[in-house]
């Protein structure tokens, strides 16, 4: 069966077009794909502008899924999408057609289609150890950490009591180490992951360019029609709060523009960071000419039966950032 094509990278990038394209090219060779969307605030219906979701004509050029799929007061989790993007994987995949997940959120990317397990959660037991922590202190519960699960403690920060707690949680509700929950850089479902990187300049430029084309185009006028609808979860993505505040009369306009631009050039800085520890990730130049003929020739390849590398390393810094499993 050919192996799911994952698009990662940066936001601004250009991930939806390569997905398109790539979608386009397959095509051409007689194999039907089509579009996964694994961007966290995309899920959500009436965010639109703020968090550049695929427009009509691009959602037209290639059938897309797992868009406008709950509302903007609901919760989406990444357990909750590990669930439906597997299932649609399974469904495309049960009527020949290729997935090509396409998204800047670094663990909703993996979840689809790495060895990634999300323990659930006791709201009694996480009470129960808020309060030990507020009583006896971070220290105490960091060193029962430690004799319960030497390995995930060694990896943790002692004085981050949020993480220490739903590591104590996780092994009080599953009987296991928090250790062994842990995610693997080990695909449970065949994948190619290709990503596309570009020089810093070029990218903060991009992201310049979009984000006052957002604050032009409607992106404040989406906001003020769906704030009375934003939950907590929806409300954390990028430029939403600052236009809120920007509608408050807190801060003028170009203040606005500064804040988002800013906010998501440090956002674009850290999915490097995520993504550029998976070893397994096939980076593309993004503004190379040939880069759609590349992507396909990586995807032959990956076809092939090529073995993708496991790194130690990139295991490390996984199991460092435990508390990104919550």
């Amino acid at each position: 069966m050919p192996r799911v094509v994952s698009i990662v990278g940066p936001t601004a990038s250009g991930k939806t077009g390569l997905g398109i394209a790539v979608a386009r090219a397959l095509a051409e060779r007689g194999e039907r794909a089509e579009i996964v969307n694994a961007d966290a605030y995309q899920m959500y219906r009436g965010m639109d502008i703020g968090t550049a979701k695929p427009t009509a004509d691009e959602q037209a050029a290639v059938p897309h899924h797992l868009l406008d799929i709950i509302d903007p007061d609901e919760a989406m989790s990444v357990a909750r999408f590990q669930q439906v993007a597997r299932a649609t994987i399974h469904d495309l995949q049960s009527r020949g057609i290729r997935p090509i997940l396409v998204g800047g959120s670094g663990l909703y990317a993996r979840a689809a289609i790495d060895d990634i397990s999300f323990p659930g959660t006791d709201p009694d037991v996480r009470r129960r150890l808020e309060e030990r922590e507020r009583s006896e202190g971070a220290g105490a519960l960091f060193d029962e950490l430690r004799a319960k699960d030497p390995r995930a403690a060694s990896r943790m920060d002692p004085h981050n009591p949020r993480r220490t707690i739903r590591a104590l949680e996780v092994i009080e509700v599953t009987g296991r180490p928090y250790s062994a929950s842990l995610p693997r850089y080990r695909y449970v479902i065949a994948s190619v992951q290709i990503g596309l990187d570009l020089p810093r300049e070029e990218l903060d430029q991009r992201i310049d360019i979009r984000t006052k084309q957002m604050l032009e185009g409607g992106f404040i006028e989406e906001v003020e029609r769906i704030r009375p609808h934003l939950g907590a979860t929806a409300g954390r993505a990028l430029g939403y709060q600052q236009v809120i505040d920007y509608l408050d009369g807190l801060c003028d306009l170009d203040d606005t523009f500064r804040d988002i631009a800013q906010k998501t050039k440090r956002l674009a800085r850290k999915q490097m960071g995520w993504f550029g520890r998976d070893p397994r990730i096939h980076w593309l130049h993004a503004l190379n000419p040939r880069l759609v003929d590349n992507a396909m020739a990586v995807i032959d390849h990956a076809d092939a039966g090529d073995y993708d590398p496991i790194d130690a390393q990139a295991d490390e810094y996984t199991q460092h950032h435990l508390g990104d499993l919550q």
